[in-house]
């Protein structure tokens, strides 16, 4: 219900919260790493190779469970990653779907592309996937800047107001094989 609301923009509306104080990178850690309900609106560029695509992005979390929308051009299509933190669903553009085991090595098989769909929904938010060691740089304000995590350097290169506080904006993930650019337009936090 949460992607097809999302995707439809269904009459249901939901009321946004602000986000409390988060000026110390201590508070900002606790507080993004416990958010339990958010979504986002942008666009993403990923090049992979000699491939790559720009699109629309859009996420949406619930606890455990998130909603994924990527559609581009060079007939990709819309593609929707959908998961629950146990099993993750793909929906390619043709309505076909396929529970994915390993997500970053089947989208990669499948498109030449790949995104860090695991550690995703923590480094959208700009702090480190707490299942994974991770090395970071903060900027004067204790934002993330700069993170290194499971073979993947992140970098927050721009915030701007979401819930009220300073969200990234633009960030960039990249790997040996892969760069993902994602803009950030709209970040939007719900309580419960």
């Amino acid at each position: 219900m949460l992607g097809v609301c999302l995707l439809a923009g269904c009459a249901v509306t939901r009321q946004g919260m602000q986000l409390p104080d988060m000026s110390t990178w201590e508070a900002r850690s606790a507080v993004l790493s416990n958010v339990r309900d958010w979504e986002f609106v942008g666009r993403i560029a990923v090049k992979a190779g000699n491939d790559g695509f720009n699109g629309k992005f859009n996420w949406a979390q619930q606890d455990d469970a998130f909603d994924a929308t990527v559609g581009g051009p060079l007939g990709i299509g819309t593609v929707r990653i959908e998961g629950d933190g146990r099993s993750v669903l793909l929906t390619d553009k043709d309505g076909a779907q396929t529970w994915l085991q390993d997500v970053e090595s089947e989208l990669y098989y499948r498109y030449g592309w790949t995104i860090p769909v695991a550690s995703l929904r923590y480094w959208a938010l700009g702090v480190p996937d707490p299942s994974a060691a991770a090395e970071t740089e903060l900027d004067e304000q204790g934002r993330l800047v700069r993170l290194r995590q499971r073979d993947w350097v992140v970098e927050i290169s721009r915030y701007r107001e979401g819930g009220g506080q300073q969200m990234p904006r633009i960030l960039s993930a990249t790997n040996a094989e892969t760069r993902v650019r994602m803009v950030i337009d709209q970040w939007l936090f719900f309580d419960r």
